[in-house]
């Protein structure tokens, strides 16, 4: 931080706990010609004013704060470039810390010049990484059935993934599957699940309004919602059953789907973005573009073996 900043924010912080301390002393002034405990001459509906002071107690804690804020700012670091006395990095160093080269950041480390998010890491990557590595070395469909693994890999996924999925792996329309079914898209063997959150998915359903028409679309979502063995207008679906050929590229000719490229199932009546006919026709209309993040960088490999052990296990409960 430069020079300019620092003292921009050391004169607005202490200019503030100094301000606030002459405010209480104004405040504790008797600037009345009536003296303490008097009337002041103001009665309301029977209650008459009184020229009381302050409360002694909130005097008191008023001025313990004023304390307090200035040994916070001696002990810990708050004013600009200043580090504390406890040698601990303002949160402007911490960012400037983090852009630095790994080396750089061990080196502030040796010189007692930390960073408790550093330390924090450090301090669970030696307490927890030897049960990743040992959870590591079994295969996810055998570690699905340690209860140790399950329950960690299920605070993995709380934190990483109920956000999308929900807490309770469901999922929810808008292009966010169950999984807790039996219904993958990209397939759901161990290796394909820790494949999906090591690399993230990106799906692509293209919009066919331009291709078919609003005709084109009526007749395909006709067809589509037959395979499933929905009712629909039968002579409809006759005609989208030959546009259908088209999709069959990804969803197959018997539409249930090619987990090589993501395409779903079309005949199970399960459904990424919902399953009604104003639903399927917004699909076909204007396409899909779901998005499944790549989670090697946050989580690293041996986490992602855990939480892929949790989500195989969600649709693998034993009998």
């Amino acid at each position: 931080m430069s020079m300019f900043w620092t003292i921009w924010i050391s004169v607005i912080t202490l200019g503030t706990i100094i301000g606030c301390y002459f405010l209480l002393r104004w405040c504790l002034t008797n600037f009345t010609d009536v003296k303490e405990g008097e009337s002041m001459g103001h009665t309301f509906d029977g209650i008459e004013e009184l020229n009381n002071p302050l409360p002694k107690w909130w005097t008191i804690l008023f001025y313990v704060t004023i304390v307090f804020g200035f040994i916070y700012l001696i002990l810990y670091p708050g004013l600009g470039s200043y580090q504390g006395l406890w040698g601990w990095k303002s949160s402007n160093q911490n960012i400037q810390s983090l852009a630095e080269s790994e080396q750089a950041r061990k080196q502030a480390l040796e010189d007692g010049m930390y960073v408790e998010y550093d330390v924090s890491l450090a301090k669970a990557a030696e307490r927890f990484g030897p049960i990743f590595e040992a959870f590591a070395k079994t295969p996810v469909e055998e570690l699905a059935g340690n209860p140790d693994a399950v329950k960690i890999g299920r605070r993995l996924f709380l934190q990483n993934c109920a956000q999308c999925h929900g807490s309770d792996a469901r999922g929810q329309n808008g292009g966010f599957p169950n999984l807790t079914d039996d219904d993958w898209l990209y397939g759901g063997s161990g290796a394909k699940i820790t494949e999906t959150l090591i690399n993230g998915r990106q799906a692509a359903m293209p919009a066919w309004l331009d291709a078919m028409g609003e005709q084109g679309i009526d007749e395909v979502v006709a067809y589509v919602l037959s395979l499933s063995g929905r009712k629909v207008d039968q002579a409809l679906a006759d005609k989208g059953e030959a546009r259908f050929a088209v999709c069959s590229a990804c969803h197959g000719p018997d539409g249930k789907g090619n987990q090589a490229l993501g395409a779903p199932n079309l005949t199970d009546n399960i459904w990424l973005y919902g399953g009604s006919k104003r639903a399927v026709t917004e699909t076909l209309t204007y396409g899909r573009n779901g998005v499944m993040p790549a989670f090697k960088d946050t989580l690293g490999e041996d986490k992602i073996h855990v939480v892929a052990a949790y989500v195989y296990s969600l649709s693998h409960q034993p009998e």
